[in-house]
């Protein structure tokens, strides 16, 4: 029986075709609004992911420096990390905190900000940004066996010109940069 999506798409056929822990790509047959059909049309699936816009006292921003393989480069960019299964946002934006920075604030200190899709065309993947208030370096950190971790931590002036000057280029965390300043009234 094809599932009837938004705009009158139809997913006549779907199946998973690669769930690692890495990656979950699921490949669907589709009908379109006028009856053309288009096969193998791919799409990323994803539990999502928590991005955390981390304040210290001081004022300063905690941002991560690491290599990303998809790209084959060191990125800068906040701290951030996947929802695993049976997880919450909030929980995982305070577990990716302390485990990529040693960075933790009170459970009360942390704000969900804001709700964002990344690619709709190919993945249902979205993030939550959260504020994190007051961190302080408390936590023993615990990296994935895939994380090589620098620490940095900006201003708020230094993580404008970061972002203008392409050192933070990440969409998702430019995004996120722009809305917290904003939010914060620091743009």
């Amino acid at each position: 029986m094809p599932e009837e999506r938004a705009n009158g798409w139809k997913i006549v056929r779907s199946e998973i075709v690669i769930d690692s822990p890495h990656l979950r790509l699921r490949r669907d047959d589709i009908v379109l609004p006028d009856g053309t059909r288009v096969d193998d049309y791919y799409v990323r699936e994803s539990r999502g992911f928590s991005v955390i816009f981390a304040v210290t006292p001081e004022p300063r921003v905690v941002l991560v420096r690491q290599y990303k393989h998809g790209i084959g480069r060191v990125v800068m960019e906040l701290p951030a990390g996947a929802i695993d299964p049976n997880e919450t946002a909030e929980a995982c934006a305070l577990r990716e905190l302390a485990e990529e920075t040693g960075y933790a604030c009170e459970p009360e200190e942390l704000e969900r900000i804001a709700s964002f899709v990344t690619d709709p065309t190919n993945s249902d993947a979205h993030f939550e940004l959260f504020l994190a208030r007051d961190v302080r370096p408390t936590a023993e950190r615990e990296l994935d066996v895939t994380e090589d971790i620098e620490i940095q931590l900006a201003s708020f002036d230094e993580l404008r010109r970061f972002v203008c000057d392409g050192s933070i280029k990440v969409s998702s965390h430019v995004a996120s940069i722009y809305f917290m300043l904003d939010r914060l009234g620091e743009l």
